[in-house]
């Protein structure tokens, strides 16, 4: 049996594993064009109060309680309370489910890449060409499970050696990245047929400017979910990887200055890919540009990319390989989540249990990007929208169950074990826990209403 030898090497290591779990897609193609809807300037204020107050109650919980029980989710809920191992068992689901389908958006973002890569990044710009290729039935499922076997293979090399090592390189490489382009976006102008002229400080301007006109109270509420939504999913909270990722870290290493850079780095990263995508999208179509999603990412700023000319495929190869770093250190987070708990359970090593995962989730890829193809079809979900597999997975998932996991969160650690479990876990190292005030604030009264009301609205039944 292979019991918890496995720690990050520092806190370096465990904060930028950390931040690469937080960091993936969903702050590259949902944060910008949240932004860009909800008012711009006023969506970024709403969103930052969120991650002080909302976020970090979320973030500093799921780590406190890996690092003080030294389990996984399934083992760290039983020990709390035996009685709330049901909870346990429902944080494993969710990466049990989104695993399913996350090397399937990643072959997705692989395939870009390559294209880009090899000069054919006028193809990626044509009408269709993404619809094209995610119904093929042979191309999306060569490169989900390539993107598969590589996120295998990391997790397979442990946690120091496999995890913090890939992280350490990935994650300052992301951010280099992210930082050029969004700069290279400031400079772009365009003269549209119209003979406006727009620039890419005009669309930064756009991003960072609050817009009031039309708030109404309604309106304002929905600003607040759509954030709140946001940075719950970006955090990586309530899927229990940061309750994993806790469970790796050392006593004596300081979790208050993690999280805050954890925190940091995660939000800056948004903001910047926000400033990336927003202004190079305004320039050359405006705000009517900006849509939500795959759509964005692998429709929108191609047609982007083209309208740059020669300096767009330089622009494209590097947001692509920065969207592959992103979505492969959220992958190896969720496997590594899948793997530990398994580990827990089955007393089995690391190795035969990657293996295991791995067989299964090369299948399961598999059928997922088959299922805009050979196993396509169409179901209605409860919140309005129309969904096929990789809809559904991710609509139990994301939109079902991680509200209902955090809202039981808060009242077994406001409620039952009390806020002082976690409290005393982030001063166990000897260092102040600053914020402990408005952690026993949010943690009992604030964050199990907003739970509420956000699981309301993403199940659709809070319209």
């Amino acid at each position: 049996m292979e019991k918890k030898k496995s720690s990050f090497s520092g806190q370096i290591g465990f904060v930028l594993a950390a931040a690469g779990s937080a960091v993936g897609v969903g702050n590259l193609w949902r944060f910008p064009y949240l932004a860009a809807k909800d008012g711009g300037g006023l969506f970024l204020l709403i969103y930052l109060v969120l991650v002080l107050t909302f976020g970090f109650t979320l973030l500093t919980s799921d780590i406190a309680i890996g690092r003080r029980t030294k389990e996984s989710a399934i083992g760290a809920y039983t020990k709390m309370n035996p009685k709330w191992k049901f909870l346990g068992v429902l944080t494993f689901l969710v990466p049990v489910l989104i695993m399913t389908y996350y090397a399937v958006i990643g072959g997705w973002v692989t395939k870009y890449a390559v294209i880009y890569l090899t000069g054919h990044a006028s193809a990626a710009a044509e009408d269709g060409y993404f619809t094209s290729f995610i119904t093929s039935p042979v191309a999306p499922v060569i490169f989900a499970l390539l993107f598969m076997a590589v996120t295998s293979l990391i997790v397979y090399n442990g946690v120091e050696g496999g995890i913090e090592r890939v992280s350490k390189y990935m994650m300052p490489i992301l951010l280099v990245l992210v930082v050029v382009i969004a700069g290279y976006s400031l400079t772009l102008k365009h003269t549209d047929d119209a003979g406006q002229i727009r620039t890419g400080i005009d669309g930064f301007l756009y991003y960072l400017t609050p817009h009031f006109e039309g708030l109404t109270f309604k309106r304002f509420l929905q600003i607040l979910l759509d954030a709140m939504s946001q940075l719950f999913f970006s955090l990586s909270v309530s899927m229990g990887i940061m309750i994993t990722y806790g469970s790796y870290v050392k006593p004596e290493i300081n979790l208050n200055r993690a999280v805050n850079q954890i925190e940091i780095f995660d939000t800056g990263v948004a903001l910047l890919a926000g400033a990336m995508i927003i202004p190079a999208v305004f320039v050359f179509s405006g705000t009517d540009g900006m849509s939500a999603g795959p759509s964005l990412m692998f429709i929108s700023l191609p047609k982007v990319f083209a309208a740059m000319g020669k300096a767009g495929n330089v622009v494209g190869i590097l947001f692509f390989v920065t969207t592959i770093f992103a979505t492969l250190t959220s992958c190896i987070s969720v496997l590594e989540s899948i793997t530990a708990n398994c580990m827990e359970i089955f007393h089995t090593t690391r190795k035969k249990t990657v293996l295991v995962l791995t067989v299964i989730y090369l299948t399961a890829s598999a059928v997922i990007a088959l299922g805009y193809s050979i196993f396509y079809f169409e179901v209605k979900l409860p919140n309005g929208s129309v969904g096929q597999l990789l809809d559904i997975m991710d609509y139990i998932s994301n939109s079902v169950m991680m509200p209902l996991i955090a809202l039981l969160s808060t009242i077994l650690i406001g409620w039952i074990k009390t806020p002082d479990y976690v409290i005393d876990e982030m001063e166990s190292s000897g260092d102040t826990f600053h914020r402990k005030k408005l952690y026993r604030v949010m943690i009992r009264y604030v964050a199990p209403v907003m739970m509420f009301v956000l699981f309301l609205q993403s199940t659709g039944i809070l319209s």
